[in-house]
């Protein structure tokens, strides 16, 4: 079941019914059928497509950020700033796309070849609800540039925003045929990928829903890019602005209300600048982060995308406690219907707790303190995951130095959790594989065939 429910008061809003095992092989049926006719467009034709459909998303960013609101909590301007990088997404794709695509030569003994790139066919979206018009630009954008067809599987909390984009991409001019909605249940994804018209599969969600959809992508033999969880390290090696500092890496780790996977989770403060950074972010997190309207554009601290996500961060934040962890400040529910939760600082959380090891996907941060730079880079690199992370600092040399130590697909220096259409995104260990976005985000799902000359 697919439901609109209001994360800011917990009323249920709209219901609709799971889409049929009968629906969803018709609609594999449709995108392989589309993809017969879609590749074969003229890449300038791909394009232009896509670039409609950016003029489109931006006229229509009040009305999506407003969906986004209703199904997920999302501040309205966080929102109307999250259809700003769809739309520069979907440009990026369709400016660059006959760059991204032209042959390439290749010189080799005896000869030449060339390198061509390809689409490879239908191709299944799994996507969340954190950013629901972002994550699915992503991976639709350069895709439908390519040439591939679309079948996509929203988050059962977002059908308005999955109907709206459909409906964009349509009126832009992609066929009914090459991108198709499908309220689909997660019970019902191996059937899709044990259907050898999809080639591949495309999932943004939880480490646990990454495990399932990779073992059947790979029981059927079919490409598998995943973005997972991520408990991204902040370091801090010193500042010349602590007030700056400490505004820059509270914004950060609490927009979207932490539901972000590359947000700073976990802050490393070397020692020497430590209290100081502690008693100031605890200052500026009690006094700013307060609940409110998420239709306000004043308001700072939205509720979160569900009352099962409050409960669950309430529950580690609980445990952490309970095992030793030090509360700043924060750390219940709010007393009040839907899904709220005190923005929340805590320190002292050591390896033998459990939230140490854990992704917290909420107004939380975890401070540690490091006595020297190598201890610094030993805590972040502590985590099965490794997404993304930062370091701040006045040492352009000593930040880079730093950065190359880190274990993560990404590395941001003196800003932390951001997203780019030309920069790709992804990372390693549990955080998952593969990359989106930028040069490498077209050639996930891309044959690149050899022709020898």
């Amino acid at each position: 079941m697919y439901t609109v429910t209001d994360p800011a008061t917990g009323e249920l809003i709209e219901k609709i019914e799971n889409s049929t095992d009968d629906e969803i092989r018709e609609a594999i049926g449709r995108v392989h059928h589309g993809y017969q006719s879609w590749r074969r467009r003229p890449v300038a034709e791909r394009a232009a497509i896509v670039a409609r459909a950016a003029g489109l998303f931006a006229a229509r960013a009040d009305e999506l950020a407003a969906t986004m609101t209703l199904e997920m909590g999302k501040r309205i301007n966080e929102g109307r700033g999250e259809i700003g990088v769809v739309v520069d997404i979907f440009r990026y794709y369709a400016d660059n796309a006959a760059t991204l695509l032209a042959d390439e030569p290749l010189e080799i003994r005896g000869g030449a070849a060339v390198i061509t790139k390809n689409p490879i066919g239908p191709l299944l979206g799994v996507m969340p609800w954190n950013f629901p018009c972002y994550q699915v630009a992503r991976f639709v954008a350069p895709n439908l540039v390519l040439g591939n067809t679309i079948l996509l599987k929203h988050a059962s909390a977002c059908p308005r925003s999955a109907l709206a984009i459909e409906r964009i991409l349509h009126e832009a001019g992609v066929p009914a045929d090459a991108y198709v909605n499908v309220f689909a249940a997660s019970a019902q994804i191996p059937m899709m990928l044990a259907d050898p018209r999809i080639q591949g599969v495309s999932l943004t969600g939880s480490e646990r829903a990454g495990i399932a959809v990779a073992a059947e992508a790979g029981r059927n033999l079919k490409k598998a890019v995943l973005e997972l969880g991520g408990s991204d390290p902040l370091i801090v090696l010193d500042t010349d602005d602590i007030d700056d500092l400490v505004r820059a890496t509270a914004t950060t780790r609490m927009r979207n209300c932490g539901q972000s996977c590359n947000a700073p989770k976990r802050m490393i403060v070397l020692a020497d600048l430590y209290d100081e950074f502690v008693d100031r972010l605890t200052a500026y997190v009690a006094e700013t982060f307060v609940p409110g309207d998420p239709n306000d554009p004043a308001s700072k601290l939205p509720p979160l995308a569900s009352i099962a996500a409050a409960d669950e961060v309430a529950g580690q934040v609980e445990a952490a406690i309970r095992q030793g962890a030090r509360l700043r400040t924060g750390g219940r529910r709010i007393d009040r219907p839907g899904a709220w939760f005190e923005a929340t600082v805590l320190t002292d959380v050591t390896p033998d707790m459990d939230l140490y090891h854990e992704e917290v996907f909420g107004p939380v941060v975890l401070v540690f303190r490091a006595e020297t730079e190598q201890e610094a880079i030993a805590i972040a690199n502590d985590s099965p995951f490794g997404l993304g992370a930062s370091v701040w600092g006045t040492d352009p040399q000593r930040l880079r130095r730093v950065a190359g130590q880190i274990e993560s697909g990404m590395v941001y220096l003196n800003s932390a959790g951001g997203s780019q259409a030309d920069l790709p995104f992804g990372g390693i260990k549990r955080s998952g594989m593969g990359r989106e976005l930028g040069p490498a985000g077209i050639e996930e799902f891309m044959n690149k065939k050899s022709i020898k000359l």
